[in-house]
């Protein structure tokens, strides 16, 4: 086990030890992989993600579809000493460009995103210009046509693998069947990924 993920577990989120499959989504994504996650709502999703960030070099960037629970995270990262940040339709011109060059500046741990802003071409090439540590992808039951959550820029989220094909990606969600997995795994091109459901 990465000492320095166990350190950063109790540190810098008060916890003794890791929690069921947490270990080793958490070792798997540190060693570059790629993973896809189903773990129950207060499963502890968040840690699997947010503790490799803090140990890969580079800012890790968060997709999401929810403003409130982007904004509920990052006020919870800030309170514990963590450089988080998110970019989203609440915030004026002057706020998003000086996130944008903290971004490109290595000033973050983690930048949380919507879809929609993640797929222009101005912040894929900011990204470009940027050091990543990880993409996560929250919510990942979204690229389900299926599901009552459908988001069609979650189809397009391929894009992350097809120009950074070297920054391994973690896929979250607490509610997917089988197919829906399947679907999630096919969608985001997370073939090689390894699976954990909990």
């Amino acid at each position: 086990m990465s000492s320095r993920a166990q350190e950063i577990l109790h540190s810098v989120f008060g916890y003794p030890a890791f929690r069921g499959e947490q270990q080793a989504i958490v070792e798997h994504l540190i060693a570059g992989g790629d993973a896809m996650v189903l773990m129950p709502t207060g499963g502890g999703k968040s840690l699997c993600f947010q503790i490799p960030a803090l140990v890969r070099k580079g800012t890790a960037i968060v997709v999401s579809p929810l403003i409130a629970l982007m904004q509920d995270q990052v006020e919870t990262l800030q309170q514990l000493g963590v450089r988080a940040a998110f970019l989203n339709s609440t915030l004026d011109a002057r706020e998003s460009n000086a996130l944008e060059r903290s971004l490109v500046n290595g000033e973050l741990d983690l930048l949380y995103v919507a879809p929609e802003r993640l797929l222009t071409t101005r912040f894929l090439d900011l990204l470009s210009q940027s050091h990543i540590a990880l993409f996560a992808i929250d919510e990942a039951h979204c690229v389900s046509q299926w599901g009552h959550d459908f988001r069609p820029e979650y189809r397009q989220l391929t894009v992350l693998h097809e120009r950074f094909p070297e920054v391994p990606r973690i896929a979250l969600t607490a509610t997917a069947d089988a197919p829906t997995r399947g679907e999630i795994v096919e969608r985001l091109a997370l073939q090689d990924a390894r699976q954990f459901v909990a």
